[in-house]
């Protein structure tokens, strides 16, 4: 795979869910496989990779497969929908910056013997995917009402873990708690990678189409917003730069937009399902 230089590595399977959230959710169709491979080929995406993404997205329940002829195409699953609509939220609604926080932290306390110590790394990293942080051993925090019911019954964990809503009293201050939990110069740092690769005059060049540069810029920012725990922005320095790489995100999503949704209409061979 090739991508324009000082491009992160990203993973097909990444891009495929940035093709599918723009081209297939909501709009009841299945497309073709060798036309998601002329798609991925102007990213550099071999279609030995495609192949192997469809297949191994089939197997985990993400997929369908719809064959007509000797063509196979690929539809979406309820469960693929779930996914794909969680990141259509984490984009254009929830947004990079928290100007809406009331004040509240959802705290999640765990304790788990050693016996259980991959369950509580599997916990963890949930955590983390879900906007918390480490506060102390064993308490995480996250500002805002987080539902984490899920994450806490799929691991089987509901006699193991205590979620509180709670607010800061003095002598806590809430500045002390969001630099204390979270590494806010490691999210500050991902923005700024963001800004060096697509604000610019004229971002990702060497990609052939709006097209590629389109599945590549939303790939990338969904990819850095997922990672972000949405820190109240009243805490966090007036210059920080999720502000100015939102803006740039959306300004080149609306750019690529119609030139990349010709170019797909051109390319895609989809089915209608029911």
């Amino acid at each position: 795979m090739t991508f324009g230089e000082g491009e992160p590595a990203t993973r097909p399977q990444s891009l495929m869910f940035s093709f599918l959230g723009i081209y297939v959710l909501e709009r009841d169709v299945a497309v073709y496989s060798g036309s998601v491979i002329d798609v991925f080929a102007r990213l550099g995406v071999t279609e030995e990779a495609v192949r192997s993404t469809l297949t191994r997205m089939t197997k985990r329940g993400l997929l369908t497969r719809h064959r007509q002829g000797r063509k196979t195409y690929f539809g979406l699953t309820p469960h693929a929908v779930d996914v794909l609509e969680d990141g259509r939220r984490r984009v254009w609604e929830t947004g990079a910056v928290n100007r809406d926080w009331d004040g509240s932290w959802t705290l999640v306390g765990f304790s788990m013997p050693d016996s259980r110590r991959s369950t509580r790394h599997d916990l963890r990293s949930q955590l983390v995917w879900a906007g918390f942080g480490p506060l102390q051993s064993g308490l995480w925090i996250a500002p805002g009402v987080k539902d984490v019911t899920g994450i806490v019954t799929e691991l089987g964990l509901d006699d193991h873990v205590t979620v509180l809503a709670a607010r800061a009293l003095k002598p806590t201050e809430s500045a002390d708690l969001v630099h204390a939990a979270f590494d806010t110069q490691q999210i500050a740092a991902r923005y700024h990678a963001f800004l060096d690769r697509w604000d610019t005059a004229s971002p990702q060049a060497a990609l052939p189409d709006d097209l590629a540069r389109q599945l590549l810029l939303h790939t990338d920012w969904l990819h850095l917003v997922r990672q972000d725990p949405h820190l109240p922005a009243e805490h966090l320095p007036e210059d920080w730069p999720a502000i100015r790489a939102e803006q740039v995100f959306h300004t080149l999503a609306r750019a690529y937009q119609g030139p990349a949704g010709e170019l797909a209409a051109r390319i895609l061979d989809v089915t209608v399902t029911e």
